[in-house]
């Protein structure tokens, strides 16, 4: 016979490991899938180094469900099929979550990946959180429910740009518009063109050339020239537009850049004084959001070694917002449930120095400020070991840079 003595105690334990079974949950896995070598690897290395930051200061709060976020990296060496196979080896991995930013075409490849696998494995779907690729396709034709755009995207980013110059008298009447061959940068040419009656201009040439091939843009800048504009307007990013404000530096070429990308880090150290006067729409300027974008703007380099920029801050928030949306939902069989966190992020707003970022539904963009900044030597926050920076000129709120969702979405919900 066993005493009672002994069967209490073996009861309570069975209680209590029960009550501790139910409280556990497997922890959330992020698989940053990112390029980290090569020529794109200084992109890749923004983009992990946010995501750090962000995920390390979630699980400052307590992570997800009182275990922390793992992040896991991946290296898809710039490739849309080295990104599919880092992809496998993710989920193999047990991610849940899937980040990734540099490359419109490599977040093509991904998405698409994550919708057929999601269809595929239902019960163990992947999320696919996009904070920077911005072709026009990933929230129109090729949008899906398992897809979210942390980020803007060409009609909305020149749409800002030419509105600001224009209004600051600074976009002139000629135009010209350069970008990469791909679809960002035919994005970014289509909305040149078609901002073009309200900013008051001519598109005098276009150009798009292959992207992060090109080692000398000399041909190009004198091919610019001939052209006689007063602005260039272009999208290019990474090696592209390092080397294009090299060349136009080193052929004396007396314009006005307009960017989307200029806050890259080396760009201004490139351009030396061509720079000077040129801007850029980004999501965030030190500057713009008083002491809330100082005091992140200085938690940020206390951490990582450098103030915020190119597309940094834009990962932080993106991450941010998902933290906040897995608050919400609750481990199921110790699981997290993929489906409600998609719920749950469209339903999440959260508070950022430039403003309130918020998903739209229709079609998973990200609503978000964005500001519209001009390089200058009166910056506060100097760049690049360089005397210049960038001082705002106009702040947008989300609904101000807003455009339309694309008719194209046709999204298709759980049921």
């Amino acid at each position: 016979m066993i005493s009672r003595n002994i069967i209490r105690p073996l009861v309570l334990f069975a209680a209590l490991s029960s009550i501790g079974g139910m409280a556990c949950a497997a922890p959330v896995k992020i698989a940053l899938i990112e390029t980290l070598s090569g020529p794109q690897a200084s992109t890749g290395n923004t983009y992990r180094d946010a995501a750090r930051y962000e995920v390390d200061r979630l699980n400052a709060e307590g992570g997800w469900n009182g275990e922390p976020i793992k992040l896991l990296e991946y290296d898809n060496q710039g490739t849309p099929s080295g990104a599919a196979d880092k992809l496998k080896t993710a989920i193999a991995d047990g991610a849940q979550l899937v980040i990734q930013g540099a490359s419109s075409a490599i977040a093509g490849q991904l998405s698409e990946d994550i919708r057929k696998y999601d269809i595929r494995n239902p019960g163990k779907e992947l999320l696919f959180v996009n904070v920077g690729a911005e072709a026009m396709d990933l929230t129109g034709a090729k949008c899906h429910f398992h897809s979210f755009r942390f980020i803007s995207n060409a009609q909305v980013k020149i749409k800002a740009l030419v509105a600001a110059m224009k209004a600051a008298n600074v976009l002139g009447t000629r135009v010209y518009s350069i970008n990469q061959n791909y679809s960002w940068g035919a994005d970014v040419q289509q909305a040149i063109e078609d901002n073009a009656a309200n900013g008051g201009y001519e598109v005098v040439g276009k150009t798009l050339h292959d992207v992060n091939k090109i080692q000398d843009f000399s041909p190009y800048v004198a091919k610019i020239a001939a052209t006689h504009p007063d602005t260039v307007i272009t999208g290019n990013w990474s090696n592209d537009l390092l080397l294009l404000m090299k060349a136009a530096r080193s052929g004396g070429l007396k314009v006005r850049f307009a960017t989307t990308y200029m806050d890259q880090p080396g760009n201004l150290a490139n351009a030396g004084s061509v720079a000077l006067g040129a801007y850029v729409v980004h999501p965030f300027d030190a500057e713009a959001g008083g002491k809330k974008s100082e005091a992140f703007s200085e938690a940020f380099k206390a951490k990582v070694g450098h103030y915020p920029v190119f597309v940094e801050p834009q990962t932080v928030f993106a991450v941010k917002m998902v933290g906040a949306a897995l608050k919400r939902v609750k481990p199921e069989n110790g699981k997290l449930n993929v489906n409600k966190l998609a719920l749950a992020i469209e339903q999440t707003k959260v508070e950022t120095p430039m403003g309130e970022w918020s998903m739209r539904a229709a079609d998973h963009q990200v609503l978000l400020p964005l500001v519209v900044s001009v390089v200058s030597k009166d910056a506060k926050f100097k760049v690049d070991g360089t005397d210049m920076g960038f001082i705002p000129v106009k702040l947008l709120t989300a609904d101000e840079a807003a455009t339309p969702a694309q008719t194209t979405c046709k999204m298709k919900r759980p049921s």
